[in-house]
C-alpha cells in the first residue's frame, strides 16, 4: 500500500482529506466542518454533551486492534454515553494526537471506521483538531446529543423496590480481551504467527467492534418507560451498580443465576480458569445498558427482547448484595477497570 508522510500534506491537508467527502444528515447540524466552529440547533431539546480520551498503550495496543476497528469503537463509546442518558447522538468532534511512525492512508483507515460508526447510528462529524505526538496515537472524540425535556435519565433517580434491569450479556468483550493478550504474548514477533481464534468469534466482535444499544432505546420509547435511573456498562456492572445506588442513595440486590452470561464467555473463563460471575461482574467495555425501573412495570419491560431483570432496588441500609446460585451473599465491590489507578 502507498505510503503518504503526513508531512507531505501538513495539518490542514490532513484535515482537508479526511473530511472532504462529509455530507450532514441531522437537522440540527447548521454548519459542520470548514469554519472556527460548528453550529447547531436543536429546537426545544435538551442538550447532551460528553467527551472520552483513548490513549494508545492505556485503553488501545494496536499490535492486535485494526486500525478501522479502533475508529469505529472510539465513536460508538461516546455514542453509548448519550443513549445511557436516553438521548439521541447527532454529532461528534474528532481530534488526533499522531506520532511520525503513521502515514496519512493510516489515518484515513482510522477515520473510515469513525465514519462507518457515524453512518451506522446517524451522527454527523462536525468538526475535530490534529496534532503531532511524541507518545503514539492519542485520541478525543466529544459527542453532542439530544433529550427530550422530561425524558432524560440520571443516575440519581433509582428508589427502594425499582428493579434492577440490563440488556444483552456482560464479560464477553472482557474475555475478548483476555483471548487477545494471550495470543500477543504467543505471537511475540514470530513471522508467519497466526493466532487461533476458531469458535470464539463472538468474543473478539464484542472487545474490537462493540454497538451501542439504540435499539434498547428506541423500544423503551415504544413502550413508555422512561427509567428511573440508567448508565452504560463501560467499567463492569459491579462499578455502574455503585455509581447509581451512591448518587441514589439507595442499595440494591443482584441475583448472580439471572445476570446474563454468554456461551462463549463461559468457555473461555473457564479455559483461563477465572470465575465467570467476577468476570461479568468487574470485565467492563460491554457497553450494555443497565437501568431502573418501578415494578409496576415488570410485565412491560419483560416484553423488550434482549433485557433482562437482574435485582432490585433496596433501602441503603441493607448495601449492596450479590445473592450467590447457592443463596449465600455476598457484598458487591467495583472492581472494575480504572485507568488512574493502573
Amino acid at each position: 500500500m502507498k505510503r503518504t508522510e503526513i508531512s507531505q500534506l501538513g495539518e490542514f491537508g490532513l484535515i482537508d482529506r479526511l473530511t472532504k467527502n462529509i455530507e450532514l444528515k441531522n437537522k440540527s447540524s447548521e454548519k459542520g466542518v470548514g469554519d472556527d466552529a460548528a453550529v447547531l440547533s436543536f429546537e426545544n431539546k435538551k442538550t447532551l454533551v460528553t467527551t472520552d480520551l483513548l490513549l494508545e498503550g492505556i485503553h488501545f495496543d494496536l499490535i492486535y486492534v485494526p486500525l478501522k476497528h479502533l475508529g469505529y469503537k472510539s465513536a460508538v463509546v461516546n455514542f453509548s454515553d448519550i443513549y445511557a442518558m436516553n438521548g439521541q447522538p447527532k454529532q461528534i468532534t474528532v481530534s488526533l494526537g499522531i506520532s511520525k511512525r503513521f502515514s496519512v492512508e493510516d489515518i484515513e483507515i482510522f477515520y473510515e471506521g469513525v465514519y462507518l460508526a457515524c453512518q451506522e447510528y446517524g451522527v454527523d462529524v462536525i468538526g475535530g483538531d490534529t496534532s503531532a505526538s511524541l507518545t503514539g496515537l492519542t485520541i478525543s472524540i466529544t459527542c453532542i446529543g439530544e433529550g427530550e425535556e422530561g425524558k432524560i435519565v440520571y443516575r440519581n433517580g433509582a428508589k427502594d423496590t425499582d428493579l434492577i434491569c440490563v440488556s444483552g450479556d456482560l464479560g464477553a468483550a472482557f474475555m475478548g480481551l483476555q483471548l487477545l493478550e494471550r495470543e500477543k504474548v504467543v505471537y511475540d514477533g514470530e513471522k508467519n504467527f497466526q493466532p487461533d481464534f476458531t469458535g470464539k468469534e463472538y468474543l473478539l466482535e464484542r472487545q474490537l467492534k462493540p454497538e451501542a444499544r439504540k435499539d434498547i432505546v428506541r423500544f423503551l420509547s415504544e413502550e413508555a418507560i422512561v427509567p428511573t435511573s440508567m448508565i452504560d456498562i463501560s467499567d463492569g456492572l459491579s462499578s455502574e451498580l455503585k455509581h447509581i445506588c451512591k448518587q441514589s442513595g439507595v442499595g440494591c440486590r443482584v441475583f448472580e443465576e439471572r445476570v446474563p452470561i454468554d456461551y462463549q464467555t463461559a468457555m473461555m473463563a473457564e479455559q483461563f480458569n477465572m470465575n465467570v460471575t467476577t468476570v461479568a461482574l468487574n470485565g467492563g467495555e460491554d457497553y450494555e445498558l443497565l437501568f431502573t425501573i418501578p415494578l409496576y412495570l415488570h410485565e412491560k419491560v419483560s416484553k423488550i427482547k434482549g433485557v433482562h431483570v437482574i435485582g432490585h432496588i433496596t433501602k441503603a441500609d441493607y448495601g449492596l448484595l450479590l445473592e450467590t446460585r447457592d443463596g449465600g451473599e455476598i457484598e458487591l465491590k467495583a472492581q472494575g477497570w480504572d485507568s488512574i489507578k493502573e
